[in-house]
């Protein structure tokens, strides 16, 4: 049973970002760790040997990160680069791109998944957070259109400045978006509305009292 991914960032704030976590390395038999790996011609104890090379790629392909990948071995960058420019380490080096190729797909899975639900930003009210409202990216959504559904959706048949009332995707989009947040977008409003209010209200507060102390100090 495959274990749970897990995030290894230090920082709270990327706890919940699916591109911080973890995916489970690649067993044993995957065909990525089947490549012909680098070997010395006189190893030493600080040599990547041909294990080394193949944890190196197992923690690239889990974490899509050369930086993590390396410090899993405890080998520096240059050290990994120098190898992978070796004569006789083609093989190392198209499995360095092909782990980096799965790591890119993760990358593209969370993007994926930001565009379609995604992200909550916090409303605050007196420096209180009292509700959230969710805020979709366009412009990652007509990326991620463009990529997968090119024939329908290319830089040609869609540009921002013609994304206006009467374009069908403009209008399916409004659609979508009004249905999923109308209600987040007028909690926001209502909070903007309260704090023009609040201002307004201490200005005219702070004026009469100014006007009093006028009138003190009239002789």
């Amino acid at each position: 049973m495959p274990t749970p991914i897990t995030c290894k960032s230090p920082r709270p704030s990327r706890r919940t970002s699916a591109a911080a976590f973890q995916a489970d390395p690649p067993d044993a038999d995957d065909p990525l760790l089947a490549f012909a790996p680098y070997l010395h011609e006189a190893p030493r104890g600080n040599s990547i040997t041909p294990d080394r090379q193949r944890a190196f790629i197992a923690a690239l392909a889990a974490t899509g990160i050369v930086t993590q990948a390396a410090r899993s071995i405890g080998k520096s960058l240059e050290a990994l680069y120098k190898l992978r420019h070796r004569a006789g380490a083609e093989g190392f080096a198209a499995a360095w791109e092909l782990a980096l190729d799965r790591g890119m797909a993760r990358l593209e899975d969370c993007a994926l998944e930001r565009a379609i639900a995604g992200e909550q930003r916090p409303i605050v009210s007196r420096g209180e957070v009292i509700g959230s409202w969710t805020r979709y990216d366009t412009q990652l959504q007509l990326f991620l259109l463009r990529q997968r559904r090119s024939g329908r959706f290319s830089a040609e048949t869609i540009r921002p400045e013609s994304l206006r009332p009467g374009n069908a995707v403009y209008d399916r989009l409004h659609a979508q978006w009004s249905q999923e947040a109308y209600g987040d977008e007028q909690e926001v409003l209502d909070s903007i509305d309260r704090m023009i209010d609040e201002m307004r209200n201490r200005s005219i507060a702070n004026s009469a009292l100014l006007a009093g102390d006028e009138d003190d100090t009239t002789p």
